[in-house]
């Protein structure tokens, strides 16, 4: 069993919102593994981060991906931080990952003011810029294919992902 396809990309990016949507055209289950961390750990990943440390949701996180990868047969959307693991990268080469491009002020008009969003503790917009240079060339590495989605709503993002792998 292997997921359909597997979205990566920053916060902001729409990898849920494109998963439900490329979920619902072909008739399978989406899931995203934040959810699969606090199902699991039964907290917000926002408290996980703060009681327990980034370290600990990384390991959780890796964890989740990891199941989610052998168990999961419909559209996949990772946590942006989830491709910062070099055995998740592992895992993700034998599987078909697109990556969600966000330009760095729609990425911003996108998460706000970053409530419930723990890497975004401080300047909102200089955290994300940082993340987005630090992470863009991995995602980059770990993608079968890259879509731009700035400018752009799910729907036309789900549907270009749906012309590129021909289904």
């Amino acid at each position: 069993m292997s997921p359909r396809v597997v979205l990566i990309g920053p916060m902001g990016a729409g990898k849920t919102t494109v998963a439900e949507l490329l979920a619902a055209a072909w008739g399978v289950a989406a899931r995203d593994t934040d959810t699969d961390v606090e199902t699991t750990d039964g907290r917000e990943i926002s408290e996980i981060f703060v009681d327990s440390g980034e370290g600990h949701f990384r390991t959780l996180e890796a964890a989740a991906v990891a199941a989610a990868l052998a168990e999961h047969d419909g559209v996949l959307s990772l946590g942006g931080g989830a491709v910062l693991d070099p055995d998740t990268r592992e895992l993700l080469a034998a599987h078909t990952v697109v990556f969600l491009r966000v330009g760095l002020s729609e990425a911003v008009k996108r998460v706000g003011l970053g409530v419930g969003r723990p890497m975004l503790l401080g300047n909102v917009r200089s955290r994300i810029k940082t993340l987005l240079d630090e992470r863009a060339p991995i995602y980059e590495a770990a993608a079968t294919y890259a879509v731009d989605t700035d400018g752009r709503s799910p729907a036309e993002v789900a549907a270009e992902i749906q012309e590129k792998l021909d289904v």
